[in-house]
């Protein structure tokens, strides 16, 4: 089946995008030699449904070197890359995907990706496992399982196997060491705020920065923030999480006390409503209203646009709302996760271990899918270990081993 892309003449600007990660992910090129040596994948489908820039494509590239037929779709309509889609077609792989597609389209894509029946997965969110159990259990014919790379995803996958529902194993990749502790916290702390500074190029020092949820991503962005010069203030709902933001150094209060001081607001809870009515009612005029978790539900758009008496693109990027009274409250990339919509995401190097984990997760399927029942799992924390000690030699790091005698004492024998 032919690839849907915006222009395959944008393949240039995508090889090169390409080419420059490629150099700083020496994690996934280390298991992607490895992969390609013994044609892991060779005869089996694989489908990618990430974001579609270039880290991503790269790993579609390993996965395609190592025999893999790849198929692979955007997960988000604003994170697509019309050159990078262009440049993995040139390279022989079939990709649906095109930048600003519409919901409609999007899901479109989504379905012609499964119209190959894959018998590997690679999710981000959950959207193509959530047509295999709604609409498209048909492509289920060859499925062997699938990997999910973030927190939405897997808590949309725990709802599933928790009700007995989920039809297929699925690896939490987000829940590897390798992906959360790094790819959360030092990813998202760094391209939201690259997201965000580049969209409106206004200061981020002085100002008062409201970060809504304190997981390892609220903890990256609220960590950053601070690096830039911020004063940070944190909402959350969770107790013991809000009295580590305390003893960060931060400052907790309600959503309610902040949308009247806040300058920034960055939701990164993975909720629905976390900014509604009532508090950008309290906003003051020119407040930057980003959102970096994934789907586009966390500020209230209906209740933006039904607060506003005038709506206009303020600047690329970002649109205007304007009040009856005449403040102006400015949204980033329609709501949809700032990093990606507005940015190029993770950098390459946090990206390195996130793909490496998602490479061997889905090795891990091929290999053990016999044995797995219809749950979710975690990867062996071996292989965690193991891309951490590839990461480490890659960056000139050595750390110390045990000997025996101490192994013996600790009772790791």
């Amino acid at each position: 089946m032919e690839s849907i892309i915006r222009d395959i003449k944008l393949a240039k600007s995508g090889h090169e995008k390409i080419s420059w990660v490629n150099h700083y992910m020496p994690a996934l090129n280390a298991i992607g030699d490895t992969l390609k040596a013994d044609q892991t994948f060779k005869g089996k489908t694989v489908a990618v449904s990430v974001h579609l820039e270039a880290k991503t494509a790269y790993l579609a590239e390993v996965l395609h070197r190592a025999g893999a037929k790849v198929i692979v779709t955007g997960s988000n309509p604003l994170s697509t890359q019309d050159d990078v889609a262009a440049a993995l077609v040139e390279d022989g792989l079939t990709v649906y995907a095109t930048h600003a597609c519409t919901d409609e389209e999007y899901f479109g894509y989504l379905n012609k990706a499964l119209d190959h029946h894959p018998d590997i997965i690679i999710d981000d969110g959950g959207d193509q496992v959530n047509l295999l159990h709604t609409t498209r259990a048909d492509a289920m014919e060859h499925l062997l399982g699938g990997t999910e790379e973030t927190t939405t995803g897997v808590n949309r996958l725990h709802g599933l196997d928790k009700a007995g529902k989920l039809k297929f194993p699925m690896i939490a990749a987000n829940d590897s060491y390798c992906k959360y502790l790094f790819d959360n916290r030092y990813g998202t702390g760094q391209s939201t705020w690259d997201g965000i500074m580049r969209t409106t190029n206004l200061t981020v020092v002085g100002k008062r920065v409201v970060i809504a949820g304190y997981g390892w991503c609220g903890r990256g962005c609220a960590m950053r923030a601070k690096g830039l010069g911020a004063h940070v203030i944190v909402t959350e709902v969770d107790p013991i999480k809000a009295i580590e933001a305390v003893f960060d150094g931060f400052e907790v209060m309600t959503m309610e006390e902040a949308a009247k001081v806040g300058d920034i607001f960055v939701t990164l809870t993975g909720d629905k409503d976390v900014i509604r009515k009532e508090h950008l009612e309290k906003m003051h005029d020119g407040v930057i209203l980003a959102n970096a978790g994934h789907f586009d539900v966390e500020i209230n758009k209906n209740d933006l646009n039904d607060l506003a008496v005038r709506h206009f693109e303020a600047r690329h990027n970002i649109e205007g709302y304007e009040l009856a009274d005449g403040r102006i409250l400015n949204l980033l990339a329609e709501g949809r996760l700032v990093n990606l919509a507005a940015g190029d995401g993770h950098p390459a190097e946090i990206m390195d271990l996130s793909f490496a984990v998602q490479a061997l997760a889905a090795k891990y399927i091929l290999d053990h899918h016999a044995e797995l029942g219809n749950h979710v799992y975690v990867l062996p924390h071996e292989i965690d270990t193991e891309i951490a000690k590839i990461k480490l030699e890659s960056m000139g790091y050595h750390i110390d081993t045990l000997s025996e005698e101490q192994r013996q004492y600790l009772n790791l024998d």
